[in-house]
């Protein structure tokens, strides 16, 4: 039975259909947005009355860079090529609006003619774009003889390439056709009975077996499916009824496979879920699809890996006895229970740790320890010293339970880097544990397991990551540890630093013990008294000082020059920086007890060189000897055939001399000054603040180092009231009350009134103030500072400009012992260094 067949006209509209084929039977809904789509479906559709044909095109996007004939021809057709007229840009439809109108596509040179079913018109707004949705409805094949456009849009000359009624009638007869007729319609009946259980809507489609034509049924399956585009393409080029049904037919057999195994998967999995395991149904079905797939191929479980895993750790016998009680209880868990996944991970843990391996210490040299030492630091002769002792210990007896070193000093005078170099010298792991802003103590021995989201500390996180038990251990920014409500990690490590009790730490995660005194701790610190004082009898204490400005010139010029040139891609020969230029640099720039500061700046220096290097990158140019290729030569040799000639420079050739290097940058002061601007110090500071009778220098210490505090006294009329401002501590204010008792006591002896019963404060008030009143202040030590101000107010007499002090006094006149002094002279006030200084 054949119905009635369409009158193609001979020029057909052209809507192209990217990357998607439509088939005769099936029906699709488009929303046209390109402008030519647009024109199309408004001229050839929405404005007439009678809705007439317009033909679907497949285009093919080519891939970048191709080149292609405007049209096609069809996956195994026999048809020849169309010829085009004009080479036009594609034409977006349907969901390729996001597509580039200009780029090159393919024209497949078979299409399909469709009606349009419904029309609705939309505008876009703010935008006001008009926009179509089309329902479409495929009707017959066509093969386009010519392409042009009309406006913005194109039509095509086509030919029809269905069979007409006559000879569809021949072709039914044909016994072949009657065969591969009755083949489809059994595969179709069988998928739709499969489809019958899973969707009520299958009735319809089995109406469709017995009214429509054979033909015609299998573009109708076919469009139902999710193919490629290739085998659409392959259909719609499908003429000959029985390579159409041919093809229908396996495709329609592939989906029927697809939906048996996909149901097969499911029965057996569904065989065997339990109720109360909902979850284990993906699992089951993840299993299966492998079995299907041939893809179930493990070797071994995992919990079996895990378990030969533990055995080669080297677990001591109590620890195994209890790693294999926790695996016992992992094997009767399922994997989607809750603890399943804690256990398992802390089975991994105790299986990483390294409970017996250690690095091997090579035989120590002393001597080649010093020189290492030496090159990677300049000074700190007492501490290298100390370090060089710790290993002629370590050297004797490897097992002696050395002391905790605790390198104390200001930032940037090399105390992690101290600890680096021992571990080299060792020939051991470094790590390193951060504690600066700790507050909780489960950082030091871990959370709990019963926690949720509960996980080692840090220092049993550390060992595993280095896979060693005996690795160097920094605990950097111990006096930075706090306390709250979660514990107190300084107290936590009392048991970590303590040689008699870390052999059996015990973290709260692992809850098992293990051994720590194969660890070698180091620790460092900005200040001692934060540390609570039990934790810091466990350490002994190494000072660092500050550099002086001679130690930071030989710093300077051996370590940071050489690796700030090498960080820039620099070299000696494009920048040279003057021992005299990185002396200014540490006189009027930096103000430090490290160096941290004088590498930025010269790095600062490094930076403007690499601008001037990459700005005259232009100016290398060929060397004498080397003449280049013109074009006007090239040109010629191409031009007569001939083949471009190349000289091949063998290896032992020396070409550095090809290139002509520009000269060296040499830094001077303007260079400076323009790079880091105006100094930031300067001799005159101290003279230019103490040119009043009242003002002082002093000094005082912090945990970035010493620095230059001035102390400025006023009198004015009053009651004999002592104001302090300045952002004061308790101790400092009572250290200014106490000079100014000291000072009214000794009003006679120091010659500031004729008789000692003259009171110096009558009818006036005394006011100190410290200035960089937005930095904190406190400390006993201004004592000295305090006395001489007031002194230099009463007497109106200038103090000395090239004199700075500090200490603590008493009432009864005496200086206590000054600490920090050289911290505090080497880093506080570079204007003092360049005169014969007098500190008190």
């Amino acid at each position: 039975m054949a119905d009635s067949p369409v009158e193609l006209p001979g020029r057909l509209a052209i809507l192209p259909f990217r990357n998607k084929v439509l088939l005769p039977g099936a029906i699709v809904r488009i929303r046209c947005t390109n402008p030519s789509s647009v024109k199309l479906v408004e001229q050839e559709l929405w404005q007439k009355e009678e809705k007439g044909l317009i033909g679907v095109l497949p285009v093919r996007d080519l891939e970048a860079g191709a080149v292609g004939s405007l049209l096609s021809p069809g996956v195994g057709s026999d048809s020849g090529e169309g010829s085009s007229k004009a080479g036009v840009s594609p034409v977006e439809t349907s969901k390729q609006d996001t597509k580039n109108g200009k780029e090159p596509i393919h024209w497949h040179s078979k299409g399909v003619a469709a009606r349009a079913l419904h029309l609705s018109r939309g505008v876009e707004k703010p935008s006001g774009r008009v926009t179509y949705i089309v329902v479409l409805e495929g009707l017959c094949r066509f093969s386009v003889q010519e392409l042009s456009t009309r406006g913005s849009y194109h039509v095509a000359r086509v030919s029809r390439l269905d069979m007409t009624k006559t000879e569809l009638e021949q072709a039914e007869q044909d016994p072949d056709l009657i065969a591969l007729s009755r083949q489809f319609k059994a595969t179709a009946m069988e998928l739709i009975s499969v489809l019958e259980q899973k969707q009520k809507t299958v009735s319809r489609t089995k109406v469709l077996l017995d009214t429509v034509p054979v033909y015609r049924l299998a573009d109708i399956f076919v469009a139902s499916f999710e193919i490629s585009f290739e085998e659409q393409l392959s259909m719609l080029d499908s003429v000959d009824l029985k390579v159409r049904l041919s093809k229908a037919t396996e495709l329609v057999d592939r989906h029927l496979q697809s939906i048996l195994v996909a149901e097969k998967i499911t029965q057996k999995v569904e065989g065997q879920l339990s109720k109360s395991q909902k979850e284990f149904l993906l699992r089951q079905q993840m299993r299966a699809i492998k079995e299907e797939l041939g893809d179930n191929d493990d070797d071994e479980d995992d919990v079996v890996a895990l378990e030969r895993k533990m055995q080669n750790a080297g677990m001591p016998a109590n620890i195994w006895k209890h790693a294999q009680r926790e695996l016992r209880r992992l094997r009767k868990m399922q994997p989607q229970q809750p603890g399943y996944s804690s256990s398992r991970a802390y089975l991994e843990l105790l299986a990483d740790l390294p409970w017996q391996k250690v690095s091997e210490e090579r035989e120590l040299d002393l001597r080649a320890a010093k020189e290492s030492l030496d090159w990677d630091h300049y000074g700190l002769t007492k501490v290298k010293q100390r370090i060089i002792e710790y290993l002629a210990v370590r050297k004797l007896k490897p097992d002696a339970r050395g002391p905790v070193l605790c390198f104390v000093g200001p930032p940037g005078v090399g105390k992690t880097s101290l600890a680096s170099s021992i571990a080299k010298a060792l020939n051991r792991k470094f790590i390193r544990i951060s504690l600066g802003g700790v507050k909780d103590e489960a950082d030091i021995r871990g959370h709990r397991r019963t926690y949720i989201g509960s996980m080692p500390g840090r220092l049993i996180d550390g060992l595993k990551r280095v896979s060693v038990s005996n690795p160097v251990m920094l605990l950097d920014e111990i006096d930075k540890t706090g306390s709250d409500v979660r514990g107190d990690p300084a107290s936590a490590l009392l048991e970590v630093l303590d040689p008699e009790q870390n052999k059996t730490f015990n973290d709260h995660y692992l809850n098992v013990p293990f051994d720590l005194s194969k660890v070698i701790f180091v620790a460092t610190a900005n200040r001692m008294q934060p540390i609570p004082p039990p934790l810091l009898d466990r350490m002994e204490v190494i000072e660092l000082p500050g550099y002086t400005p001679e130690e930071k010139l030989k710093i300077a010029m051996k370590h940071l020059i050489p690796r700030v040139l090498e960080q820039h891609g620099l070299s000696s020969a494009y920048l040279q920086i003057p021992e005299a230029m990185v002396k200014l640099i540490i006189e009027r720039y930096t103000r430090e007890a490290g160096v941290r500061n004088l590498e930025r700046n010269l790095a600062a220096l490094a930076r403007a060189a690499a601008v001037k290097v990459a700005e005259q990158a232009n100016t290398l140019r060929l060397g004498k000897e080397i003449q280049p290729i013109t074009t006007t030569l090239l040109d010629s040799r191409l031009a007569d055939g001939g083949e471009v000639e190349m000289e091949v420079i063998p290896m032992g050739h020396d070409i550095s001399n090809t290139y002509e290097n520009p000269s060296p940058m040499i830094v001077d002061e303007a260079m400076l000054e323009k790079v880091l601007g105006p100094p930031r110090f300067d001799d005159r500071e101290a003279a230019d603040r103490v040119a009043s009778p009242g003002v002082s220098v002093g000094l005082v210490w912090t945990s970035f180092g010493g620095e230059v505090q001035f102390v400025e006294a006023t009198a004015m009329v009053g009651k004999g009231d002592l104001h302090l401002t300045g952002q004061l501590g308790d101790v400092i204010k009572e250290s200014a009350q106490l000079a100014l008792t000291w000072v009214r006591a000794r009003a006679a002896d120091l010659n500031l009134s004729p008789t000692s019963d003259i009171n110096l404060l009558e009818s006036r008030d005394i006011h100190i103030h410290f200035p960089a009143g937005a930095v904190p202040k406190d400390g006993p030590s201004a004592g000295v500072t305090l006395v001489t101000s007031l002194v230099s107010l009463f007497s109106n007499r200038k103090v000395r400009a090239d004199t700075a002090m500090t200490g603590e006094m008493t009432l009864r006149g005496l200086v206590l012992p000054v600490g920090g002094v050289k911290d505090k002279v080497s880093t506080c006030g570079t204007s003092l260094w360049n005169q014969e200084s007098n500190f008190t």
